[in-house]
């Protein structure tokens, strides 16, 4: 039975983990025997956003707790976790991924990663275990492997693919359902709400992501 870690960013797809592809990481896990290790770090969230009225709340949230949402409070401080814990990695999307596990969506290509995201990232990558990135967290694997080259998809947002490049990390244009696999890194990601529309289509490329990284186990 692999282990799979899910890294979560918070609970909300404007301030953290986007609920619809973290949900859908973990029933196709489940459904395929994985045991699952739910992480999150623990800090304050970059911002707090209220999804109904899309505006900050000018709120203090802390992205641990929040992330216990998702996890139903089972869950690790990432600050404990290592790469032998683990036989692969997923990281859901939503804009926790670019706020609060890194600061892409205010740097761009020349962000600062979360000090355990990078560590367990690295670590991941020279053991040779599989990583899966959804939605726009590949922007972290594109900052931490993008000097070996890696290969990774956000879909079609050109904008994005760009600035990807920019760090040494090879964009491919990718649909909804499809999925970038870079076979030496190890290293496996889909569009997810990066195109959207809804979560039907969604899930096909997540299920497909995670069928790719419980392969590599």
């Amino acid at each position: 039975m692999p282990k799979i870690g899910v890294v979560l960013s918070g609970c909300g797809f404007m301030d953290g983990a986007e609920i619809h592809e973290a949900t859908l990481t973990l029933l196709y896990l489940d459904q395929a025997g994985a045991d699952i290790l739910c992480m999150a770090p623990d800090l304050d969230a970059i911002e707090v956003v209220d999804h109904a009225r899309k505006e900050p709340t000018g709120e203090i949230r802390n992205v641990f707790s929040e992330s216990g949402r998702i996890a139903r409070g089972d869950l690790l401080d990432l600050a404990t976790v290592r790469a032998e814990n683990l036989d692969g990695l997923i990281f859901p999307g939503g804009f926790g991924a670019a706020k609060n596990l890194c600061d892409w969506a205010k740097n761009g290509p020349a962000c600062t990663v979360h000090p355990d995201v990078e560590r367990l990232i690295r670590e991941m990558y020279d053991a040779g275990k599989p990583q899966g990135f959804i939605c726009i967290a590949p922007v972290l694997a594109a900052r931490i492997l993008g000097e070996h080259g890696v290969r990774l998809t956000v879909g079609k947002d050109e904008a994005t693919a760009s600035a990807i490049g920019k760090t040494g990390a090879v964009h491919q244009s990718c649909e909804v359902d499809e999925v970038a696999v870079d076979m030496n890194a190890r290293v496996v990601s889909t569009p997810a709400y990066m195109l959207g529309p809804s979560i039907a289509p969604v899930a096909k490329g997540v299920r497909k992501l995670v069928q790719q990284v419980l392969e590599w186990c």
